[in-house]
Formats: C-alpha cells, structure tokens, sequence
C-alpha cells in the first residue's frame, strides 16, 4: 500500500499526540520486538516506536517496518512512524 505524501502529511498529524510503545535497543530487531510491534499495529493501526541505533536510525525504522508489513511514515530524531490499515474496521479515512 503506497501513500502519497497528502496521506502521510495527514498520518502525521494524527500521530503528533501519540507517545512512543515500543522501543528498539542496540540489539535490533529480535524476534519478540517485531512481535510486539505487530501486535501494537494490529490493535492501535498508527503506532511511533523508539529507535536508539545512532546512525542506521532510518534503516533500522525501515527494517521494523518491512517486518511487520506496515508502511514507515517518518522518521523524526529517534522516533519513527507506522501505519498498516486493517482490512474490516479501519480508524483512520485517509485523504485522496
């Protein structure tokens, strides 16, 4: 699902208030973390995760992101953005 940049301007938005729920320490990506992460995203469709990597912060967001199927909105300093919209009972209407 490829957003254009209206959509993610508006998911943005949208995650302005949220507060991080899943942090990425130096160890990466394990098992139990992208487990975690999918389950937040599965529940809360729009979730910000902290990302502690130095410099492969952008990699490393992309990588959760690419685990769990879910689209990297942004990358704001050591926070970054998912979205995966659910099939039945999305919250989110997304602007064309």
């Amino acid at each position: 699902m490829a957003l254009n940049s209206h959509q993610k301007q508006f998911l943005k938005a949208q995650a302005h208030a949220l507060k991080p729920v899943v942090m990425l320490g130096g160890d990466g990506l394990s098992e139990s973390v992208v487990a975690e992460i999918d389950s937040s995203i599965e529940h809360h469709e729009l979730i910000k995760i902290r990302v502690n990597a130095g410099d492969t912060r952008k990699e490393q967001a992309q990588q959760a992101a690419d685990a769990v199927h879910a689209e990297l909105i942004g990358v704001i300093g050591r926070v970054a953005i998912l979205f995966r919209q659910r099939k039945d009972d999305s919250r989110f209407i997304l602007p064309r």
